[in-house]
């Protein structure tokens, strides 16, 4: 959502994080834990989720090889020359991609017990999820790229 040297989160990240918002306190009651995770320092990450009003948890897992563990950084080599997303090999991904990892605690071990990436993420986006019932649905079929319209949501024209 925000590499260590951006200034600010990535637009079609910071979609997704606006419906994250009130999560946090129905999972806590069935004793689950929704946090974000990006490699740029904690002070940036902190004044970036102010300026959006959020609340939510989001951490940074810098200097640690956490994100690039779990397939979502990627390495100036690896941007280069490709890697590993989504379970197949992409030729020239960004140093940041999106993804959703699951753990679960039990008698004081962690477990990786779920990974998804690109669209399957969806599932996580209220509003693509009600666009998707629109008469014109997403309607991206003749954009640059699917999300070329999504805005930060301080940044739409009044």
């Amino acid at each position: 959502m925000m590499g260590p040297e951006w200034e600010e989160g990535c637009p079609s990240c910071s979609f997704w994080a606006d419906t994250y918002e009130g999560l946090g306190i129905h999972l806590a009651a069935r004793d689950v834990t929704f946090t974000c995770c990006s490699r740029a320092p904690l002070e940036r990450i902190g004044a970036y989720r102010q300026r959006m009003g959020w609340t939510f948890p989001w951490v940074s897992s810098a200097p640690s090889r956490f994100n690039f563990d779990f397939g979502v950084s990627f390495t100036p080599e690896e941007q280069a020359s490709g890697a590993e997303y989504n379970y197949r090999h992409v030729p020239n991904p960004g140093d940041e991609l999106h993804g959703l990892s699951a753990f679960a605690l039990h008698e004081g071990t962690v477990y990786h017990t779920y990974s998804t990436y690109a669209r399957g993420v969806d599932a996580l986006n209220g509003a693509y999820q009600l666009l998707d019932l629109a008469p014109r649905g997403r309607d991206e079929d003749q954009l640059e790229w699917p999300m070329a319209w999504v805005r930060r949501h301080d940044q739409y024209s009044p």
